[in-house]
């Protein structure tokens, strides 16, 4: 059996008409060849499907109920390709995003997933919090799509673009002596007990912070060590410490510590965006990355308060 759509588009149009020569003129060919088309139809299927006089057009029992398949076929192979046309234009799908626990508090990421959820609700938009060390194998083997992480060595089967660059801040007790600064050093932050991370938590910022302050011969004592940056937060709030974090996280505001500059100009951390080199990425990761950067460069291009 090779029976073609446009064997069933004829068929329809014939069945519609109940007119060879007006289902002609309606599909824009001559009347011979759609009647030796549907001939072959009826010699595929096996049955008659139109009862012809020469005055009159008319369905068989077995033509009718071919009709209603034919409709319903057309109707499937029509929502097929406008589904497949969807995804391709990033409209449907899924798309997996992983990022760090400081992301969300950088406008620009927030901003983008909310942009995002709403510009595309009929995407999947499926969010993991992941340290950057642990996103780097789902990023390679392709089970997350992008990835939202602090600079750190990435294999050669990743590519990245940094999406921000923001200053590291310094986290005092509110009755600590510093906390009454306008600006603290890396020296001064070092002589006091550090709050820090866990290194096996595997976070970005751990090498980052520690790498900054042994640029200067600083080695802190870390006197608590934690996963998470909520926790530093809460600690050095608790008066247990002093520590560092990006400047994002200085949105979560406590009465019981200050947030203070660092006098160091390299005293930066970088946000990247991570995916694969080896995994196409599909029109929904596009959309989102083209999204994020631009909100990116809106927030840069906002007067700053003076």
């Amino acid at each position: 059996m090779n029976i073609e759509l446009r064997h069933l588009r004829y068929f329809i149009a014939v069945a519609e008409e109940l007119h060879f020569g007006h289902a002609a003129a309606r599909l824009n060919i001559s009347q011979p060849p759609l009647s030796q088309q549907i001939q072959l139809l009826e010699q595929q299927v096996g049955a008659r499907l139109l009862a012809r006089t020469n005055r009159s057009v008319a369905l068989t029992p077995a033509g009718k109920q071919f009709l209603l398949d034919s409709r319903q076929i057309l109707t499937q192979v029509d929502d097929a390709a406008a589904r497949a046309a969807r995804l391709h234009l990033g409209q449907t799908g899924e798309l997996r995003v992983g990022f760090t626990s400081s992301a969300p508090f950088i406008k620009a990421v927030s901003d983008t997933l909310s942009t995002f959820r709403r510009r595309y609700p009929d995407v999947h938009l499926q969010t993991r919090e992941i340290n950057t060390r642990e996103q780097i194998a789902p990023l390679h083997d392709g089970t997350l799509d992008l990835g939202l992480m602090r600079n750190t060595a990435l294999p050669e089967t990743l590519a990245w673009e940094v999406i921000l660059r923001e200053p590291l801040l310094a986290m005092v007790p509110c009755d600590h002596p510093l906390a009454g600064q306008p600006m603290v050093t890396l020296g001064q932050l070092a002589q006091e007990p550090f709050v820090f991370f866990d290194p096996h938590v595997g976070t970005g910022l751990y090498d980052d912070i520690l790498g900054l302050l042994r640029r200067y011969g600083l080695v802190p004592h870390i006197a608590q060590e934690v996963g998470e940056a909520m926790t530093i937060i809460g600690l050095v709030a608790a008066g247990l410490g002093v520590s560092i974090l990006p400047a994002s996280f200085c949105r979560v505001q406590l009465s019981e510590m200050r947030w203070l500059p660092i006098a160091e100009a390299d005293a930066v951390s970088q946000m990247w965006l991570v995916w694969s080199r080896h995994h196409e990425q599909g029109a929904a990761a596009l959309h989102f990355k083209q999204q994020l950067l631009e909100s990116v460069k809106s927030d840069q291009n906002l007067p700053r308060k003076g």
